[in-house]
């Protein structure tokens, strides 16, 4: 008895361990898919390598399309349902897992400007909860479209921009958000991550600094389309990677700082485990990301606001960001002591 009862454990181990291998692998598949500087090199290199061979034609095709739909980043992406319910998404979910969730219900005859806090090392937890329904976001808030903003840059690599518009990243810029927060049906939450490339270099394991106390354009765009605010918080988001040492005055740091501001780009340094060990490698760790949408901040509509007008919505922002961190950090093994540093 004591032999077929220690064989059973053993088979449940095995089996236990299996499956948390299978589903490293699949974790890993989807990530390759977000990971952008992999992305862009294998689209250029197939790309530029099909024009000399006797392929050529669809590089040549592909071209004549991107120039007649070079404008369409601008004009609120072209989303497809099929790709936002890949399965994939469902196991990057499960990896952590991420989840979803939701303090106040969105009225979808309106427009929404969420900004979502912290960057991290990939913004994961942004992408899968808004770019996909891996955790099921037309469930969560029925009658929403939801956008993601992302650098220009990524939208001239060839067939890459087609797949990221599919999910619903857009461009980072004024033209942009203001063709989303104008459209008239309403519906539509257009989120920005607000501390940008520059949050990046503070990102590692329990840190919530937050670049956002002199980030107030998108308080501005919210004021001049009278779009609702919305202050999003993903826990763990900084939790998934750890960052080579990057502190300030290091020749890291000067060199990361040297290349954002004449670039406004930033080569992240970091490491995690791989798909069947622990040690090293650029699979991020199984750490809950848990991102909560806060409750809409009433804004009213002032086409040229006054900075007055835009400082006081910011500090009203910030405040309600605070508040709902507060709220939600017991829940998500923040310290006690805890506070979000703003810089």
């Amino acid at each position: 008895m004591f032999n077929i009862g220690f064989t059973a454990m053993k088979v449940e181990k095995l089996c236990i361990k299996h499956s948390t291998e299978i589903s490293t692998m699949r974790a890993g598949i989807s990530f390759c898919l977000v990971f952008v500087q992999f992305r862009c090199i294998v689209c250029y290199v197939v790309f530029i390598g099909l024009l000399f061979t006797r392929f050529w034609i669809f590089s040549i095709l592909y071209a004549i399309w991107w120039y007649v739909d070079r404008a369409k980043p601008w004009q609120g992406c072209r989303q497809s349902d099929v790709l936002r319910h890949w399965v994939i998404w469902r196991y990057m979910k499960d990896y952590f897992p991420i989840s979803l969730v939701k303090t106040a219900e969105l009225d979808p005859s309106r427009n929404y400007l969420a900004g979502y806090h912290p960057h991290g090392i990939r913004v994961i937890g942004a992408f899968t909860n808004l770019c996909t329904e891996g955790t099921g976001f037309s469930s969560v808030f029925p009658g929403i479209h939801s956008h993601l903003m992302m650098l220009n840059l990524w939208f001239w690599v060839p067939v890459f921009r087609d797949y990221i518009m599919s999910v619903g990243l857009v461009s980072a810029d004024k033209e942009s958000a203001a063709h989303i927060l104008s459209g008239k049906r309403g519906g539509n939450l257009l989120s920005i991550v607000v501390g940008g490339v520059k949050e990046a270099l503070n990102a590692r394991p329990g840190a919530y600094k937050l670049v956002l106390r002199n980030r107030k354009g998108f308080i501005r765009l919210a004021l001049m389309h009278g779009a609702a605010l919305v202050p999003i918080f993903s826990f763990g988001e900084d939790d998934i990677y750890y960052r080579v040492e990057n502190s300030p005055g290091s020749w890291l740091r000067w060199f990361q700082d040297q290349l954002y501001k004449t670039t406004s780009g930033l080569i992240p340094l970091f490491y995690d485990r791989g798909v069947f060990q622990y040690n090293f490698s650029l699979m991020p760790y199984r750490r809950p990301i848990t991102t909560v949408v806060g409750k809409p901040i009433e804004v009213q509509k002032t086409l040229h606001p006054s900075q007055e007008e835009v400082d006081r919505l910011h500090q009203s922002y910030m405040k309600e960001l605070e508040n709902l961190f507060k709220a939600h950090k017991f829940k998500n093994n923040a310290p006690i002591d805890q506070h979000l540093e703003f810089c």
